[in-house]
């Protein structure tokens, strides 16, 4: 293996860091935060990490960054988040996620339209077998669907894609950090007024509640967006995004171990498909490198200099 080869796998690597923690989240909102507040969750998982990362980065956007930090945002977080909640509200069992895991299907027909990526029959054929692995995983018997339900989970997809797409297309004009501020403020803000004239502020909160709640601001916002963020500087859109899909296998393995909840053989087949269909993505990946699959380029010093605070 040459070194680009080295450089490809490491990258997958560290960016698989981001959907493992993101498969502690149902963990920890079931178990440590208060009933019924998702809203509340997304507002106090984004907009904290963020303004602590601009605290530390001290770079603010300028000119046209205002508005496309402000797009980004909405589609990495402000929009998502809501969906993703909605959809976990109105639909039952596992049926979000396995609607929700179309995203990597959504990212690398939108990273062929608007970055010149290939989508390829393999693209084609792992994106089916992510859909089919998680509804193995996560869906159950005799499942009603719901109209608003479903049509939040696949805005929740297009929403995650776009905003892969989109981050990819528009580069990053600043240190990872300040990057990845602007857009956690961005969607912070736009998902604050929404919960306080929906949810309000509660009464009290217990130090359970805070430890939930700084476990999925430090570590499953702040962190993991960077090197998310990271990723999709490093890594082509359809060997990024698919790296999502192995979330539900993380939340699925933590209730067995923790909640003590039973695997099935189809569940365990899931598994199984969902771990093929990200390997395959990545060796394909790997051995026909995108003309968009390179690292975001270092912001230039008298943009640094211009930006300073």
């Amino acid at each position: 293996m040459d070194e680009r080869g080295h450089e490809f796998w490491a990258a997958v690597a560290v960016t698989a860091i981001t959907p493992i923690v993101w498969g502690t989240t149902y963990f920890t909102t079931t178990q440590l935060l208060p009933d019924n507040r998702p809203l509340l969750a997304g507002t106090l998982r984004a907009l904290p990490a963020g303004l602590l990362l601009a605290a530390i980065a001290r770079r603010r956007p300028w000119g046209r960054w205002w508005w496309k930090s402000a797009v980004l945002g909405v589609l990495n977080i402000g929009a998502f988040f809501p969906l993703l909640f909605l959809a976990a509200y109105r639909l039952p069992g596992g049926v979000a996620a396995a609607v929700g895991a179309i995203q990597p299907l959504v990212a690398a027909a939108l990273a062929a339209v608007l970055l010149g990526e290939r989508f390829s029959a393999v693209n084609l054929l792992t994106g089916l077998m992510g859909v089919a692995g998680v509804a193995l995983l996560v869906l159950r018997n005799e499942v009603p669907l719901d109209a608003i339900g479903v049509v939040a989970a696949l805005g929740g997809a297009l929403s995650m894609a776009s905003g892969v797409v989109m981050t990819k297309r528009w580069g990053r004009p600043v240190p990872l950090l300040a990057f990845t501020s602007w857009q956690l403020v961005a969607g912070g803000l736009v998902i604050l007024p929404v919960m306080l004239a929906v949810e309000g502020v509660p009464s009290a909160l217990s130090a359970r509640n805070v430890a939930g709640y700084m476990w999925l601001s430090l570590v499953g916002c702040a962190l993991a967006y960077t090197i998310w963020f990271r990723g999709i500087g490093k890594l082509p859109v359809a060997a990024t995004s698919v790296l999502a899909l192995i979330s539900p296998i993380v939340a699925a393995l933590i209730g067995f171990v923790a909640l003590d909840q039973a695997l099935t053989s189809l569940q365990l087949v899931g598994v199984l498909i969902i771990l093929a269909a990200v390997t395959i993505t990545q060796w394909w990946a790997a051995r026909r490198p995108s003309r968009a699959a390179v690292a975001a380029a270092p912001p230039a010093a008298p943009v640094l200099a211009a930006t300073a605070r």
